[in-house]
């Protein structure tokens, strides 16, 4: 089970960086009508306003440099909690950004999993 977990947890997080790095856009495919996202404490909920956020961010080109992925089995309807932390490359920026980034991926209907809840956060200092 705990391997299961583990291998969901980082085939997810592979595949939602690879998508916000090349195909930002395509980042609303995971998420659900009653997803949540909180980003640097700005909270919104929905696929469209979720993805109006990640879309108007203030950088196009960026990169992801994932350093750690825990992963947890939630109770709720067999859901996976994520834990991701790492740092952010932005284009023109000599210095990456670090931050921490929270996944609660909950099953879907169709067989697969999509984001319930999103929490991302920049870490300074």
């Amino acid at each position: 089970m705990e391997e299961q977990v583990e291998g969901v947890g980082r085939a997810f997080v592979d595949h939602y960086y690879h998508l916000f790095d090349n195909d930002r856009s395509s980042l609303c495919s995971l998420y659900h009508p009653s997803s949540m996202l909180t980003f640097e404490g700005h909270k919104v909920e929905g696929v469209d306003d979720i993805s109006q956020k990640l879309n108007l961010l203030p950088f196009d080109q960026c990169q992801h440099v994932i350093s750690t992925i825990d992963s947890q089995p939630s109770s709720f309807t067999a859901g996976i909690m994520v834990f991701v932390s790492g740092s952010l490359k932005l284009s023109g920026e000599e210095h990456q950004l670090r931050f921490s980034q929270m996944f609660h991926l909950v099953p879907s209907s169709e067989g697969s999993f999509f984001v319930q809840n999103d929490i991302f956060r920049l870490n300074y200092g």
